[in-house]
């Protein structure tokens, strides 16, 4: 009898082709196939023998594992797993993998490339040059940038990489995150606050922690009012991790300068949110993660790591 080969389904994606996994899985010997799923049953229909899952957007809810018969590995295209229920998996020994370093510099990159035009003030300047107005001086108060005290809640791969670009421009530099052991932020130079003093102490602040029931709405209102009028926030990490309808009240009463955003709580951002009638809030639509590179990375990674996960080789990033 001819021994069954395993299935690896791709649940759904938003790429232009799936060569990329295509060639992985059937390199290994394994069975590939693709689909479209949008909702649960969509997934239950289309993976119910699979082995291993890739998954971008769609909802692996408890009633979807629970309908998984041979499934060893899921894979997340991407960092966050919130649309996979992680107990449930656990709870059915399926092995949970995300794709955390596919896009740590580009997302490093665009942090510091929304840090630094608030720091320089460059939308405002801009927007009085264009109005007819010719000044030599910014818009507000705008210290060096020596002398100002960058912050990244969490200490992860993407706040390293951040901060190494922020000590580049001679800021000094701390963090705040619970889980990194003294000696490592020592060795890097870096010191150390408490939540406390993040919000009250930084001149910019970036948002580097995952999504959890602890951190969602780390920045809320009250956080907001401890914050430095001068401050700036910078998130490229996850929308949930702030209260945009406080942040954008925030802003409009002075109680922070600036806002640097590419995540939002939701997504598209509504046309109707606040945020947009904020002059001093620069938003961009969810792109830090893209270069030319890291698109490919991800889907090769991810590939990878569903491939490993079937043959038990090491796991990479698993979360679960």
């Amino acid at each position: 009898m001819q021994e069954q080969k395993f299935q690896i389904v791709i649940t759904d994606h938003g790429f232009p082709d799936v060569r990329i996994e295509q060639e992985i899985v059937t390199a290994a010997g394994f069975d590939f196939s693709a689909a479209s799923c949008k909702t649960s049953e969509d997934v239950i229909t289309a993976t119910t023998d699979a082995d291993g899952l890739l998954v971008q957007w769609a909802p692996i809810t408890r009633e979807v594992i629970s309908k998984l018969k041979r499934c060893k590995i899921i894979v997340r295209y991407g960092v966050g797993v919130d649309n996979v229920d992680l107990e449930a998996a656990k709870q059915y020994g399926i092995a949970v993998c995300n794709v955390p370093d596919y896009c740590v510099n580009e997302v490093a990159d665009h942090s510091m490339a929304l840090a630094m035009s608030l720091v320089r003030q460059l939308g405002p300047v801009e927007k009085r040059l264009r109005s007819g107005t010719w000044k030599i001086v910014p818009v507000g108060p705008m210290p060096a940038c020596r002398e100002m005290l960058f912050v990244t809640a969490g200490y992860g791969r993407t706040a390293q990489a951040v901060l190494r670009r922020a000590k580049a421009f001679e800021f000094q530099v701390a963090a705040c995150d619970p889980f990194t052991p003294d000696s490592v932020l020592q060795e890097h130079g870096v010191r150390r606050l408490s939540a406390e003093e993040m919000f009250a102490q930084a001149d910019v602040l970036s948002l580097h922690c995952p999504l959890s029931a602890e951190t969602r709405h780390l920045v809320n209102a009250q956080r907001l009012a401890q914050m430095k009028r001068t401050a700036i926030l910078v998130n490229t990490a996850r929308g949930e991790l702030i209260d945009t309808q406080a942040l954008a009240d925030a802003l409009n009463r002075g109680l922070i300068a600036y806002a640097g955003l590419d995540v939002f709580e939701k997504e598209p951002l509504p046309p109707e949110h606040p945020l947009f009638g904020c002059a001093n809030a620069q938003l961009t639509s969810h792109v830090a993660w893209f270069s030319e590179s890291s698109l490919p990375t991800l889907r090769r990674l991810a590939a990878e790591e569903a491939v490993r996960g079937l043959q038990g080789v090491t796991l990479r990033h698993r979360v679960a």
